[in-house]
């Protein structure tokens, strides 16, 4: 038992989930692959299948628990990345290093072999076994749903988008499904409030990076939060829930593509004085799938892309990316 232990948590270390590439690195470049765009979920096929979120317990590395996120990278191709405690926003502890690996499809199941260990992946279970085939640990694939997902709005908030029409967006149109569709701004303005929005981005694993479900939520059409499929990525000010050029995620909490996903905003707009003078910048504690990735955070500057900073209320702006990001149950609370 010693002995497999030993070997196991090494192999945890630097096989199971490798050290061979960086996310970041692999994955953020913008690489517009040849279009691969799938909104249904039951057209996704094996590859979506497989792809997701796993956890569970490894008995023979002294019962830790361990967090994986396999993403689909087209054509049979995957990257997995291995997180020590859990999952992130789920026992994962930031400050440990995470483990990553590549694998393939081989039949049915998505295989990721080094020279000791392997994964097999079905879609259902992620198993760690030896070259052998024997088991040494199993997590199981689970579908985690934001805490704030459907909330309603409360008493007195102003609901932009509930399905019915989009009749309180500038151009804003519905997609074929019903939901809120991009390259639209509300047409109410704000100055403080609570933001609660819903998005999903597309399943594109022949894309990377920029090229993969990107839209934004412009706050006054001054401040973007960014949307991304970052599903597995490190977190970066331009992937989701990063503020571009500002502030990365103090978690990625992105869900993976075709999964509901949330941002609740609690937003306090920048001060002026009688002259025009800017006296206090903008701040914000944001929530992604109901996990905090900033804390009263301060907007310095606008970001780029759409409005400059100014002594008025601002619209709410879905950018339209290319991609087709879908939204819906978007409602404000003004302060």
């Amino acid at each position: 038992m010693f002995m497999l232990r030993k070997n196991l948590s090494r192999f945890c270390r630097a096989v199971c989930f490798g050290l061979a590439f960086s996310s970041s690195a692999m994955l953020s470049a913008s690489i517009y692959a040849e279009d691969l765009t799938i909104i249904d979920v039951a057209k996704a096929g094996i590859d979506y299948k497989i792809q997701g979120e796993y956890l569970g317990v490894i008995d023979a590395d002294g019962g830790r628990t361990w967090g994986a996120q396999v993403i689909a990278l087209g054509n049979g191709k995957f990257h997995a990345v291995g997180y020590p405690g859990g999952l992130p926003g789920d026992g994962f502890d930031p400050n440990e290093s995470v483990r990553e690996s590549d694998g393939s499809l081989e039949g049915e199941t998505a295989k990721f072999v080094s020279n000791e260990f392997q994964l097999v992946v079905d879609g259902k279970t992620l198993k760690v076994q030896d070259l052998s085939g024997t088991t040494l640990g199993t997590l199981q694939k689970v579908e985690r749903e934001s805490s704030t997902l459907g909330a309603k709005a409360p008493e007195g908030a102003v609901v932009l988008f509930d399905g019915k029409n989009a009749d309180d967006w500038e151009g804003g149109r519905l997609t074929a499904e019903g939901y809120l569709d991009i390259g639209t701004s509300s047409k109410k303005k704000f100055n403080d409030f609570t933001l609660h929005l819903e998005f999903r981005t597309p399943f594109m694993p022949q894309s990377r990076g920029q090229g993969r479900g990107n839209s934004g939520m412009y706050l006054q059409s001054r401040y973007e939060v960014q949307i991304l499929d970052s599903f597995g990525l490190s977190g970066e000010n331009n992937e989701c829930g990063g503020i571009y050029q500002i502030a990365r995620p103090k978690v990625n909490m992105c869900y993976p593509p075709l999964r509901w996903q949330t941002y609740d905003v609690d937003f306090t707009a920048a001060k002026y004085d009688a002259a025009g003078k800017k006296t206090s910048d903008a701040t914000a504690t944001i929530r992604h799938n109901g996990v905090v990735i900033h804390k009263d955070l301060v907007f310095p500057k606008a970001t780029p892309g759409r409005e400059g900073e100014a002594n008025s209320p601002g619209a709410i702006f879905l950018q339209d990316h290319g991609n087709p990001v879908a939204f819906r149950n978007i409602w404000i609370v003004e302060k």
